[in-house]
């Protein structure tokens, strides 16, 4: 229902309520009826199902079941060891993810907690819940709209609307019908739920109550918005399902074949499936990444940024699109005075610091003001100027109807009167000829454009006067006109240039209007801004044609957060991976549905940041930019950690299979395959999430949306350094006599081809041999712990005798060291070879684009 396009009296009529409010009876029967005035609560999941929905991965459900089987065939011990890997890194998922949103929470704070109503011609206080459509509410200065009103009495009400429109500026009211189309921004006479009443007094009918109010209907947005799977989940589940159907193919063809061949008995194939599950899983890396992406989370709240889940670490790296809100994320959110056009400097100033009603005592300081942000912003503008503080004698208040102020002041044995309001209105008043006005409008229009609220000053000498009234204001002397505006933060355009240069583009989506939105635009420095879209145009517009339009516009204006929300989600279809940035209630639904949402942790509502993925702790925009530097950094670490991981899972799973095709015993036991891959990832996987940022990080474009995490050249390493390491390893092993002796040389030549490997993956491409080296301390500590723990598995007898070991003389020790160090320079002389092919790969691309 347009309840602002409709009459008081229509209203009253419709809803069957007076000036007197509804009888009591009356209020209890809608109230039965229509239930309370509060936002419906979605049903969140039990403490249990939050915890058991961490072991769903598809990995760990193969190693349950790899356990099972352990347990099946009474070794108890091995299976007991793989079911504890699995619940460990269940209880740290879980422990990582256990805060539930509470998005609810914070809009049912937002409502308030008591309202003033109207009933039977007397006032009372009632909940506000108990709050029924056709009360009427009275509100004064500090209240909390406990529904949305439409507003039958009004006295200098000023209301601030940001948290649902996204404008700086309090809306001053009225009870005016507004007889066209008009967004929440434009209904003057309109009183919203959870705003807050800055000034004045009012009273108003209770139209809606609870979800179809506005902000039951951003609730109910919230509420419908599917949270979006990080990218790195996303790639993590495709690596999951792609080492998952790798072990299926290998475990069907390993029965079949050895079967067929050899007719092993069915505990001899268990033991070889458990040996292969275990070895090809590295049940270590998701702890691994955990960390990685816990060292993130730290590294970004020293940054000021908060990650509330830590996948969003590794989603910022991955960003393409940031959508901003313009109100306290680009801008100041506080208004201040840009431009002054006047031939009378110090007139006009004293125009400013007097005709007001906020400053009352000389020695009052601006700071601690409170109150309309236009006089707020007037008064720190003359602040410097030190300028007197006349006595008001009189004065006529601001209204909307009329459209300035005026203040009656003594000067010189006689009185001055001072003006101020909208250019238009005040020029009528002056005697100004046809043509100094005219020149006055054009200056007026060129301030406009640049997307200021312009105000026209004036004053006039009068003598023997006590009171100034409407009739008083003709000829006035114009002093000239300011602009004002909310202004755009500096850090905000440097980190618009940084996002810009490291291939994110930019894109300001406000409740503003359209002149302001496009002049902050262009100020910092966005691309696109011939063109702004209006909430008004997008909703013209079908999904389709609003996809095929987002890529094109970077400044949206007048918007709703149903307008974001389709923003946010036409840039998804587009394969974006979009990040959106707020700090309103408005934001809260673009919030969720965006793949990384970024909250203002200062004047950021409760809802925007329980809605987010990330709270930037000092409300600047600038943080992001570190953030996704950060996020970028984990993101190549991840890589390496995965590149590190998978060459030895694979090399394991490798010699289980050699031995089973060639009819030989196992050569690890299941307990020694996970010895090697939990040491490993104790020790020497945490060192790669301490490597720092490339040079490059913050000039190269995101990674594709679409991209793996493993890439043909990834594949094409795994494959070769798994058989680096298997073969030397297994040909070495089975020239020596004994089963322990074998598996324990089997088993060092691993762990040691693994910690010489793992200064490899330091570098993708580049020499792993640099200074940064040396900047990894974490590193060099790994080796010596690896060294000592390996170290007590081979020559202590309880060590010896858990993971079934012997001891190794020094020879073995060194012929095992050669071969990891052959292992070492094959990599780094593939590296130099493969990066010379992808230099002239990319030159050749580049010439053919040209």
């Amino acid at each position: 229902m347009k309840w602002y396009q409709l009459s008081e009296k229509q209203v009253m009529k419709k809803l069957r309520t007076s000036f007197d409010g509804l009888p009591q009876s009356e209020r209890t029967r809608r109230l039965r009826e229509n239930g309370e005035n509060k936002i419906e609560e979605k049903q969140q999941l039990k403490p249990w199902q939050k915890f058991l929905k961490h072991f769903t991965d598809l990995l760990m459900i193969v190693l349950l079941f790899a356990a099972l089987l352990k347990f099946a065939t009474g070794e108890f011990v091995e299976g007991g060891i793989i079911f504890l890997v699995v619940i460990v890194n269940g209880f740290v998922s879980y422990w990582q993810e256990r805060k539930a949103e509470e998005s609810l929470d914070g809009l049912k704070q937002m409502m308030g907690q008591e309202a003033v109503i109207l009933s039977d011609g007397m006032k009372k206080s009632i909940e506000v819940e108990e709050v029924v459509a056709g009360d009427l509410v009275v509100l004064q200065a500090g209240d909390v709209v406990p529904a949305d009103l439409r507003l039958v009495e009004v006295h200098d009400l000023v209301i601030e609307e940001s948290i649902l429109t996204g404008e700086s500026e309090a809306v001053e009211k009225n009870t005016e019908r507004i007889k066209i189309d008009a967004s929440p921004g434009d209904q003057s006479n309109m009183g919203f739920s959870g705003t807050l009443v800055q000034a004045g007094t009012a009273v108003g009918i209770v139209v809606e109550t609870g979800d179809t109010t506005e902000i039951g209907k951003i609730n109910q947005a919230l509420q419908s918005v599917q949270k979006q799977t990080t990218p790195l989940v996303r790639k993590m589940h495709q690596l999951n399902k792609q080492i998952f159907r790798g072990i299926l193919l290998l475990i069907l063809f390993l029965l079949f074949f050895t079967t067929f061949r050899y007719g092993l008995e069915m505990n001899i194939l268990f033991s070889a499936m458990i040996a292969l599950i275990v070895a090809m899983i590295p049940e270590g890396l998701p702890a691994v990444l955990t960390m990685i992406l816990s060292m993130g989370v730290k590294e970004m709240a020293q940054e000021n940024a908060i990650i509330k889940g830590m996948p969003s670490v590794e989603t910022l790296g991955a960003m393409t699109v940031i959508c901003s809100d313009k109100t306290g994320t680009l801008t100041k959110n506080e208004m201040t005075v840009m431009d002054v056009v006047t031939k009378e400097s110090d007139r006009i100033m004293e125009i400013m610091n007097n005709c007001q009603e906020l400053k009352l005592q000389e020695n009052q300081s601006v700071a601690d003001l409170r109150g309309n942000p236009t006089e707020l912003a007037l008064l720190q503008y003359t602040e410097s100027a030190d300028l007197p503080l006349k006595k008001v004698i009189d004065k006529i208040p601001f209204s909307s109807s009329y459209k300035y102020m005026a203040t009656m002041h003594e000067e010189n044995g006689g009185q001055v009167i001072f003006v101020k309001g909208a250019p238009e209105v005040v020029m009528t008043k002056t005697a100004l000829t046809m043509d100094e006005r005219k020149k006055w409008q054009e200056e007026a229009s060129r301030l406009a454009k640049k997307g200021q609220r312009v105000l026209g000053f004036a004053y006039k000498k009068v003598t023997n006067a006590q009171t100034v009234t409407h009739e008083m204001l003709t000829d006035l002397t114009f002093a000239g006109l300011a602009g004002i505006i909310d202004p755009p933060k500096e850090s905000a355009i440097q980190a618009v240039a940084e996002a810009q240069q490291a291939g994110i583009a930019v894109k300001m989506i406000t409740g503003d209007h359209k002149e302001t939105a496009k002049a902050i635009g262009i100020e910092i420095g966005l691309r696109h801004t011939a063109k702004v879209l209006e909430g008004k145009e997008i909703d013209q517009l079908s999904d389709q044609e609003l996809a095929s339009q987002v890529s094109k516009v970077d400044v949206y204006a007048r918007t709703t957060p149903e307008h974001k929300l389709r923003i946010v989600t036409a840039l998804q279809t587009n394969g974006e991976i979009v990040g959106m940035t707020g700090d309103g209630v408005n934001d809260a639904p673009a919030l969720k549905k965006a793949d990384i949402g970024i909250a203002m942790g200062i004047k950021g509502s409760e809802v925007s940041k329980q809605a987010a993925d990330m709270v930037l702790a000092d409300d600047n925009f600038h943080t992001i930019a570190k953030a996704v530097k950060e996020g970028r950094r984990i993101f190549d670490n991840l890589k390496k950690t995965i590149n590190f991981f998978l060459p030895t899972a694979l090399a394991q799973g490798l010699i289980v299979i050699w031995a089973l095709l060639i009819n030989r015993p196992l050569p690890l036991t299941p307990i020694q395959i996970l010895w090697v891959n939990m040491v490993t990832t104790i020790t020497l996987s945490y060192a790669l999430g301490f490597e720092q940022a490339s040079k490059d990080t913050m000039k190269r474009p995101p990674r594709k949306p679409n991209e793996g995490i493993l890439s043909g050249y990834s594949v094409f390493r795994i494959g070769y350094v798994s058989l680096l390491i298997m073969v030397p390893a297994y040909f070495l092993a089975s020239q020596f006599d004994g089963q322990a002796l074998q598996q324990t040389i089997l088993l060092q030549n691993i762990v040691v081809a693994q910690a010489v490997y793992m200064v490899n993956c330091r570098e993708l491409t580049n020499p792993s041999l640099n200074r940064g080296l040396f900047q990894n301390k974490v590193l060099f500590g790994s080796l010596g712990i690896l060294f000592f723990l390996q170290a007590a598995v081979i020559f202590l007898p309880i060590g010896q005798q858990l993971i079934g070991t012997t001891s190794l003389s020094l020879s073995q020790q060194l012929v095992i060291l050669g071969n990891a160090l052959l292992l070492f320079l094959a990599v780094e002389v593939e590296k130099g070879i493969s990066k010379q092919v992808f230099r002239r790969r990319e030159k050749t691309t580049s010439d053919f684009n040209r």
